[in-house]
């Protein structure tokens, strides 16, 4: 067993931040964990002071990382990798190739799964610059109006901002030198076009 000691505080922010992030009930969440809903409820109020090892070790698989040291008092380093290039553009083949780690915030952390390296000037007008790295939240779909990363076919990935209307969808450029593009619905289900992550944020590096 485990004293929360220094760490106690911000624990309790942890595992409201992780609750929220799996979108889990606080019954569901202590179900994963081996827990019952009102150990979660003193955990989310800072009343527990220990944890077990057992549940340490699920609270681990959970997080995706170790979380012995902020339990401690000490600080954690998290990273989310760095998984190839995307276009802010066209024609850009897609390639997942590792090219590193990217430190994160714990709270990034929950909010991303990795990072690309975006080529091209199309979403300038979206803050998106050549050379940024945006960290993406893997999924299926997005909001109209989101910007997302979008699979054209087998190969090509682009990144551009998504309309949705009732007959089509607009890949939507912020650099007015660059055109839109329009897919019927026919398209989007014949090349397919798919939306494999939508952009959290980008950071800029100068």
């Amino acid at each position: 067993m485990l004293k929360l000691s220094k760490g106690g505080e911000r624990m309790k922010e942890r595992f409201k931040m992780l609750r929220l992030s799996l979108k889990l009930s606080q019954e569901e969440f202590g179900r994963r964990l081996g827990v019952t809903k009102s150990t979660v409820s003193r955990w989310i109020s800072g009343d527990v002071k220990r944890i077990q090892e057992e549940t340490l070790s699920r609270l681990n698989a959970l997080l995706g990382y170790n979380i012995d040291p902020i339990i401690k008092g000490k600080s954690v380093h998290l990273k989310r990798p760095i998984l190839g290039y995307a276009k802010a553009g066209y024609d850009m083949y897609a390639q997942e190739n590792y090219m590193g780690d990217e430190e994160v915030t714990e709270e990034d952390f929950y909010k991303g799964d990795y990072f690309l390296q975006i080529q091209g000037d199309s979403m300038i007008g979206s803050g998106i610059m050549d050379g940024d790295l945006a960290l993406i939240k893997q999924c299926s779909t997005v909001s109209s109006g989101e910007i997302a990363v979008v699979m054209i076919g087998d190969d090509e990935v682009t990144v551009k901002k998504v309309i949705k209307k009732p007959d089509m969808l607009v890949l939507e450029a912020t650099n007015p030198l660059t055109e839109n593009r329009y897919f019927s619905q026919q398209e989007i289900q014949q090349l397919p076009i798919r939306i494999i992550g939508k952009v959290i944020y980008t950071k800029t590096y100068f």
